[in-house]
């Protein structure tokens, strides 16, 4: 049993660089990783072998238990062969001179629905009353509640093994080992002001992307100097807020995968299951990559299969699907209205032939003290739209609002893409001016200026006088709904070009929708924290703008992301 069980690793690992079973490219670095590493250890000098006794011993402790949930829901645990495959690298891997584990950390980024509690669970019982030393197990989400769900996973396994009965507790929130005295707790948020006393054998922190700071996992790491033999498994699904910790901790262990890379850490271990830069995710072939124990049952694909199609309905539903069931980082607020990969594919630094053309544009006057912006949208005659914004900042208040919003204004207006405007307040006339010089300076011709309505009866009134078209654009779903998932639909399907104007890009990136009952949807200005007047100015362009061209093409192209 222990030859047929490290053959399952081995044929495992060399199946997937083989190719015979699809994974991505960091699944088959992790694979090459421990083949070498198996070469390795049969010669003098390296320090790490392979402890195939450990693997067994693993392996029957997680027969003990029965699934608790799903379509196997009773039936005895049998680790699959990826399973076991993490189990023997994390488990396994023994220091030749001491014989303590090799990894002191492991890294596991896996889509949802992958069994990551189950498995965390079975992690934690072993340690807890396996372990010859008194151990403290600890489960740390961001909050009580995440932390309590491999909690209560550890809790249904256990209680139902027949072997364990009576030996254990569970109370005052934590289980004990009776002979050992080992524990097992779940910690929340609370543990960055309390976790100085924990003395942790093993750690694990789960969906560690949604954690604000690194604090708890640094008061869990820095309570481990004391344990001859610690353990922390980081488990998590991939999120769509790149400036938290794990998202740099991801990049890190990244690095230690690519061979090429000059970083190299022997005690983290690292598997990472997502789906490649340029794989289509209407390609179900692909989602195993990202789902390597979801993707291999009918079941698992038919759920795959209707979160897909909810989210080409629904294009709200997109990012969840890419970060949680695709397992990819996604630059994108919660309800956000933009794929930020997606926005970002469409800038283009050559300079566009727009001679002859018609321009709408949009304005978006806001609040005379704050950013105040104009954007254009140019049909292209063959289905596509050029975009460009410019925007308006008072003199008076630029200093203060660099602080409170975090973006540089200053280099912004020394790259052209903004203006000072002199004062405390932003004078439209600068507005009705720049409009003036586009004109000038540019061989395409303004067709409307479309504007909304609150505030603008005199500039509107003033640019009317001087011959431009105006058109009021009522500020409600009704109007705003199309043309806001019109401006969408062309860039997923890469039909929308852009100068890459930095202005811009952030407040695409700030801004977030809200939906009615029948899926109409617009910007949400209440709920979008930081500025989105560029954007909000570019769809009042695009409301007149979309009725100039054939929207067919588009719209056929609906939902079709190639990443």
């Amino acid at each position: 049993m222990i030859e047929e069980l490290i053959e399952r690793v081995v044929h495992y690992a060399q199946d997937v660089i083989d190719g015979r079973i699809t994974a991505c490219k960091k699944h088959r670095q992790a694979c090459g990783r421990f083949i070498q590493d198996i070469e390795r250890s049969q010669v003098d000098g390296y320090p790490f072998e392979f402890d195939v006794d450990e693997l067994y011993r693993f392996y029957r402790w997680s027969r003990m238990f029965k699934h608790t949930k799903g379509i196997l829901a009773g039936q005895a645990i049998e680790l699959t062969d990826f399973q076991l495959f993490l189990i023997g690298n994390i488990f396994c891997w023994k220091r030749k001179e001491s014989g303590l584990r090799r990894f002191r950390k492991a890294y596991i980024q896996l889509a949802r629905k992958n069994a990551k509690s189950q498995l965390l669970a079975l992690i934690s019982s072993y340690e807890c009353f396996i372990s010859p030393e008194q151990s403290e197990v600890y489960i740390a989400g961001w909050g009580r509640e995440q932390s309590s769900i491999v909690y209560n996973e550890i809790l249904s396994q256990i209680h139902a093994a027949e072997l364990l009965k009576g030996k254990f507790s569970d109370s005052y929130g934590r289980i004990r080992h009776t002979k050992s005295g080992s524990i097992i707790q779940p910690l929340s948020k609370e543990a960055r002001k309390t976790g100085d006393g924990k003395n942790p054998s093993l750690a694990v922190i789960d969906e560690y992307h949604v954690h604000e700071t690194s604090e708890i996992y640094d008061v869990l790491i820095s309570g481990m100097v004391a344990r001859a033999n610690p353990l922390i498994v980081i488990i998590t699904t991939a999120g769509f807020n790149l400036d938290v910790p794990c998202f740099t901790e991801y990049q890190y262990v990244s690095s230690i995968l690519e061979p090429d890379s000059p970083i190299e850490n022997d005690e983290y271990f690292v598997m990472i299951c997502e789906l490649d830069k340029d794989d289509d995710i209407k390609d179900e072939q692909n989602w195993i990559k990202a789902n390597p124990i979801v993707a291999t049952y009918e079941e698992g694909m038919d759920f795959l299969r209707g979160e897909l199609q909810a989210a080409l309905d629904v294009p709200e539903k997109m990012r969840n699907f890419l970060t949680k069931n695709m397992n990819l980082w996604v630059d994108q607020k919660d309800n956000g209205y933009m794929p930020m990969s997606e926005w970002r594919a469409c800038a283009v630094t050559e300079k566009i032939d727009l001679d002859v053309r018609e321009c709408y544009i949009g304005v978006d006057l806001s609040k005379k003290i704050d950013l105040t912006s104009i954007g254009g949208v140019i049909p292209l005659g063959d289905g596509r739209f050029y975009v460009w914004s410019h925007s308006f900042i008072p003199e008076d208040t630029l200093a203060i609002k660099r602080k409170t919003d975090k973006v540089p204004y200053d280099l912004w207006a020394k790259q052209g893409w903004l203006t000072v405007t002199p004062g405390a307040v932003v004078d439209y006339r600068f507005i009705h001016t720049h409009i003036k010089k586009l004109e000038q300076d540019n061989l395409w011709t303004i067709k409307e200026v479309c504007y909304d309505p609150y505030n603008a009866t005199h500039f509107a009134q003033e640019m009317e006088s001087d011959g431009y078209t105006m058109v009021e654009i009522r500020q409600g779903v009704r109007t705003l709904s199309e043309p806001t998932k019109f401006l969408r639909e062309l860039v997923l399907s890469r039909k929308l070009i852009h100068d890459d104007n930095p202005v811009l890009t952030w407040s695409v990136g700030n801004a977030v929708v809200r939906q009615d009952h029948n899926e109409n949807i617009m910007l949400d200005k209440d709920k979008s924290t930081d500025r989105i007047d560029p954007i909000a100015a570019l769809i009042n362009a695009m409301v007149r703008a979309m009725l100039d061209e054939d929207t067919t093409s588009v719209y056929e192209d609906r939902g079709i992301i190639l990443l």
